[in-house]
């Protein structure tokens, strides 16, 4: 997962390419969801980003260690929100200490590319849990259904300001995010490479790491998961 992806210019545009992942209506829910996950115990996010999720989760009262690869989005959170920060690839960064909870979201995991990666992830996660702890995975469902015969390419979003399509490479298993921005009259773009996995891929990548699937909701509010939901929120806890 390389740094450069997360650099200067993004992180200081970060909220404001991607305002609706700050609304309440998509913090509070997932909020409220980790801090009865980690009950009075610390946790871990990884891929912490701007603390979007992590600040939030600390003034509830949950110690909050965050794992990520990029300074200039690490920068970002404020040094008083009492979040402790180590910069590392989460698949394989080691901290000090056990943790109630350890929590990877927004699509994150398929930032890393390989198959490998994401195992590493999973069993990087395991490490770092408590027996009974749980480890929490944000993330898409692939969007091959909506690709029409022959086609590769399929729109994710569409606005006056913000257009997004997602190129998928069917053979290696691997989706490029292209986004096209218009900021004051100019235009910004954006790609990046992702890793799309289904969830019975993600459940044996646990199953791999010692965890065992708990739950799986259609999203924070805790819909149920069906064959027409086009994300998850997966919680597995780790056995012993």
């Amino acid at each position: 997962m390389p740094e450069h992806t997360f650099d200067e210019h993004l992180a200081a545009t970060y909220e404001a390419k991607w305002p609706e992942l700050f609304e309440p209506a998509v913090v509070e829910p997932a909020v409220d969801l980790l801090a009865g996950l980690a009950g009075t115990g610390p946790a871990l996010e990884f891929g912490v980003g701007t603390g979007r999720i992590a600040v939030p989760l600390r003034e509830r009262g949950v110690r909050v260690h965050g794992i990520d690869i990029s300074p200039a989005m690490t920068a970002r959170v404020p040094p008083e929100a009492d979040v402790v920060l180590t910069i590392g690839d989460f698949a394989t960064t080691r901290v000090a200490g056990s943790f109630a909870l350890v929590y990877l979201l927004r699509n994150t995991i398929t930032n890393l590319t390989t198959q490998d990666e994401q195992v590493d992830c999973f069993r990087n996660a395991a490490a770092h849990l408590e027996p009974g702890g749980s480890f929490v995975v944000e993330v898409y469902v692939p969007e091959l259904r909506r690709l029409p015969p022959g086609e590769t390419v399929h729109p994710f979003i569409v606005t006056p300001g913000h257009l997004g399509f997602e190129e998928y490479d069917v053979a290696a298993q691997l989706a490029h995010s292209h986004h096209y921005w218009l900021v004051d009259g100019r235009l910004e773009t954006y790609s990046s490479p992702h890793r799309y996995v289904w969830p019975a891929e993600l459940d044996l990548m646990a199953r791999l790491a010692g965890l065992s699937l708990r739950e799986r909701w259609a999203g924070w509010t805790r819909d149920p998961f069906t064959g027409e939901s086009r994300g998850h929120v997966s919680v597995w806890r780790k056995d012993g």
